[in-house]
């Protein structure tokens, strides 16, 4: 009975003897047989008793955690995963290769960052009128590090110091007695590097001048020369000049640029010098290979002591022609005895001679060797006042091919003469329409050897004369102390701190040039607390071009010009705000801006003014009143920006071209 019943019971037993566990549990009974889906053959057999085959269920395998490789690889192989897996995998795939395609588009399309020297208005110094140290009246290379922070406070990254070499500081140091040395008036070798230090430590940069064209008549090469030492023999540019009778007659009506002969009889070598400036300063003779190599090993010092660029002078008389004919009069009856001053003849064989800008492109080259560290760029310009002869003055930016200078020092605002609308206007438009394409432009309107803007023009005019240099497009260039206004001549005179004695310049007793007596109403402390001083809108003027595209580098189109106003707008391709200056440089007057540009909208908001209470004001564009040397920048959004309209198109300027993707917020080339 017991054996029938058994033979009726559904039990399964598997070969081993035991009872089959269903249960997917994972232990050291399964070895690799078990676990091998890919042979159904070897897993273990069992015998049916008493059940029908067909009832019998496959045993149902589900994935668990921590599930061992042989059971996973059982699942993924099964199809829901195989191809959630290729999926996953086509998807990173093509998501990378979008990625790289988007990055290299970004990169082609993008505009060329603007670099350091382009980026910010540069700040330019001399030296021995800024800050005093050491209480010796003279200011000093440590006095400018104790004074960097009045440099960033104005939004400025770039300091140009003016000549610190030593130098018996004739023309006021022009002249060097050492290109490798500091002037100790200025400190010492030490006092430079942690200046340098001290500047590179808050992100700005420093460019210093160097005079290639002669040296001091102390200079060790000169002493040398003048004893035909060696190669030094001809160094300079020495001629014969004494007569038969014993006289002595220069080689020619060569006139030098402080007046009469620019000939020097020397009494070591028994022959004549020559020297373009004064007599102290003898002229190197850059047809001599060795002269242009020394220039060569001067840059590459300075550079290595971590100069960030130099500011080339008086490159125009680098060359004189050799055949030193006497040049032409101006006045063609008039008595060549008589001949004693510099305009009285055109200067045709002793500047700008056929080779000159070899020997810069050279000086580019040597730079361009220093440059290739990221974010080390090396800047140079030239600094020569050709005056009108404007094709003279843009053949220093070079070609397309044959890089020179970044930019040729801007004369035309220094060298206005009539202060007007219409004045300003040609001075700007004489630049940038002759400007080569694609090329940079820079602005200024003070320098060491330039009376101040308020001495030529008047006080009325310093603030509109900062804003129209701050929102030109390019490289303002301010020498200090125009940001406060200084009312000062000679233009040399002790930089205004504060009021306290001396303007805060020096400690000591006195100072090497008198402070004007107006210093304790025109100074930095003062004029920090005032809320419409000309050192808050200075502030203001290089924030707003800092921060605004369409001002940093857009384009600019001239609106208007007149006797009294000139007004010009800065826009950028896909950005719908525009920035338009009105600046008064005569009378009072009132314009009608929405008959010029008829798309104007008829109202807009004052951004900035001379008058700081106007700020944020709005104005009808058929009605713009200006007063006597008051300026505002105007803003306005629109859909027809003047760049594109057909009436303005030969009055448009941009030089390094981009465009606004608001959809991305980035700047792009192919507008």
């Amino acid at each position: 009975m017991v054996g029938e019943e058994a033979k009726s019971l559904p039990i399964e037993l598997n070969e081993k003897g035991g009872m089959e566990n269903n249960g997917f549990v994972q232990n050291e009974a399964f070895d690799e047989k078990e676990t091998n889906s890919s042979s159904q053959e070897e897993m273990p057999k069992t015998c049916i008793v008493g059940m029908n085959p067909a009832a019998v269920e496959e045993p149902v395998l589900e994935p668990y955690a921590g599930m061992p490789k042989e059971v996973l690889l059982k699942f993924s192989s099964q199809a829901r995963y195989r191809v959630t897996r290729e999926i996953l995998f086509w998807l990173i795939i093509a998501s990378s290769v979008l990625l790289v395609c988007a990055t290299i588009a970004i990169i082609a399309l993008s505009p060329k960052c603007l670099d350091w020297w382009q980026a910010s208005p540069v700040y330019q110094i001399y030296p021995r009128s800024f800050k005093d140290s050491n209480m010796d009246g003279n200011g000093d290379l440590k006095g400018i590090q104790q004074k960097l922070d009045h440099i960033m406070y104005l939004n400025i990254k770039t300091i140009w110091i003016t000549s610190f070499y030593k130098s018996p500081l004739k023309d006021l140091g022009y002249g060097a007695e050492d290109f490798y040395d500091i002037d100790p008036m200025f400190g010492s070798m030490s006092d430079l590097e942690n200046l340098l230090a001290a500047i590179h430590d808050r992100g700005l940069k420093v460019i210093m001048d160097l005079i290639p064209n002669h040296t001091s008549d102390k200079h060790r090469w000169f002493q040398l020369s003048r004893n035909r030492t060696g190669k030094y023999t001809d160094y300079y540019i020495w001629h014969d000049c004494v007569q038969a009778d014993g006289s002595i007659a220069p080689p020619n009506n060569w006139v030098s640029v402080y007046g009469n002969s620019s000939w020097q009889f020397d009494n070591v070598r028994k022959q004549c010098y020559f020297h373009q400036f004064g007599k102290e300063q003898p002229d190197l003779n850059f047809h001599n290979p060795a002269v242009q190599q020394e220039i060569h090993d001067i840059i590459k010092f300075w550079l290595g002591k971590g100069v960030d660029g130099f500011s080339f002078s008086a490159v125009k008389f680098l060359l004189e022609a050799t055949h030193l004919r006497n040049e032409p009069q101006v006045n063609k009856s008039q008595n060549p005895e008589d001949i004693t001053a510099y305009s009285q003849l055109y200067h045709d064989y002793t500047t700008t001679q056929v080779g000159l800008h070899d020997i810069l492109r050279s000086f580019r080259h040597t730079m361009d060797q220093f440059s290739s560290e990221p974010g080390r760029y090396r800047f140079m310009t030239s600094y020569a006042d050709d005056k009108e002869d404007t094709e003279a003055t843009m053949m220093y930016y070079g070609t397309s091919f044959a890089r020179e200078t970044d930019f040729p020092f801007n004369f035309y605002l220094i060298n206005l003469k009539n202060l007007s609308g219409n004045s300003v206007f040609e001075a700007v438009n004489l630049w940038m329409k002759n400007m080569p394409e694609g090329k940079w432009p820079n602005w200024a309107v003070g320098n060491p050897n330039s009376a101040r803007v308020s001495s030529r023009i008047g006080k009325e005019y310093v603030n509109v004369i900062n804003m129209l240099l701050l929102t030109l497009p390019g490289t303002p260039i301010t020498y200090y102390g125009e940001e406060i206004g200084m009312v000062t001549f000679p233009e040399k005179s002790p930089m205004q701190w504060d009021g306290k004695l001396n303007a805060g310049f020096t400690e000591g007793n006195s100072s090497w040039l008198g402070v004007n007596p107006d210093y304790q109403s025109v100074n930095v402390e003062i004029q920090k607390t005032w809320l419409n001083s000309s050192l808050n809108l200075y502030r203001e003027l290089t924030s707003l071009r800092n921060n605004e595209l369409p001002i940093h580098r857009g384009w600019m189109c001239y609106i208007w010009n007149d006797s009294n106003v000139f007004v010009y707008v800065r826009e950028l391709d896909g950005l719908d705000r525009v920035f338009m200056m009105v600046l008064n440089f005569g009378q009072e007057s009132t314009i009608d801006l929405k008959a010029i540009v008829p798309n104007l909208p008829s109202e807009a908001f004052i951004r900035l003014s001379t008058n700081f209470s106007n700020a944020g004001k709005a104005v009808n564009t058929k009605i713009i009143k200006t007063e006597m040397g008051e300026g505002l920048v105007l803003e306005y959004k629109t859909e027809k920006p003047v760049h594109t309209m057909e009436a303005f198109q030969e009055n448009c300027f941009v030089a390094e071209k981009a465009c606004y993707s608001s959809a991305f917020n980035l700047l792009y080339v192919n507008c």
